[in-house]
């Protein structure tokens, strides 16, 4: 009975040490317009950006998000907002370089989490998280329908690359 009881007790600990990390680079964005580059244009989602966030949220209405990371630009926070809305969360921004403090964070956590990043930084996110090299590269420019996922159990990290919405080009 002793040992029926350990078992127990060990599996609810074991069991209360679980999260997931869900990673997305921002859904498509609008071209540039004439003169405008994207070192001074904070451009807004396209349309297909628009559908690729609302298939984001389908995704995860099941996964029981309780954070949302974003950084501060039109794009991230456009495609975080369905599930935004969805759990009711306020979203918290992180700088523009995903640093140690932001991952030390995001290792602190106790409930899900859904990260929305840039191509050139999702990389460094999910690398870190797993404390190990997942994502070579930088994204391509193409590439929207990533959702990389990130599973803590105790210390053991697992890691999945899924797709979602309508696959990029």
């Amino acid at each position: 009975m002793k040992h029926l009881l350990i078992a127990l007790l060990l599996s609810m600990i074991l069991a209360s040490c679980k999260q997931t990390y869900y990673v997305v680079r921002h859904a498509e964005k609008e071209a540039p317009q004439g003169t405008e580059t994207m070192m001074n244009n904070n451009p807004p989602l396209s349309e297909p950006g628009k559908q690729r966030a609302e298939a984001l949220k389908e995704e995860l209405k099941t996964k029981k998000i309780g954070y949302l990371f974003s950084t501060n630009t039109v794009r991230t926070l456009s495609t975080a907002e369905p599930v935004k809305n969805y759990f009711n969360l306020v979203p918290e921004i992180y700088g523009p370089v995903p640093d140690q403090s932001f991952i030390s964070r995001l290792l602190s956590l106790k409930k899900n989490a859904l990260i929305v990043g840039h191509s050139n930084t999702v990389d460094d996110i999910v690398n870190k998280l797993c404390g190990s090299v997942k994502i070579p590269n930088d994204l391509p420019d193409t590439a929207y329908d990533n959702l990389f996922v990130i599973r803590k159990k105790g210390k053991h990290m697992t890691f999945e690359n899924r797709k979602f919405g309508n696959p990029s080009p």
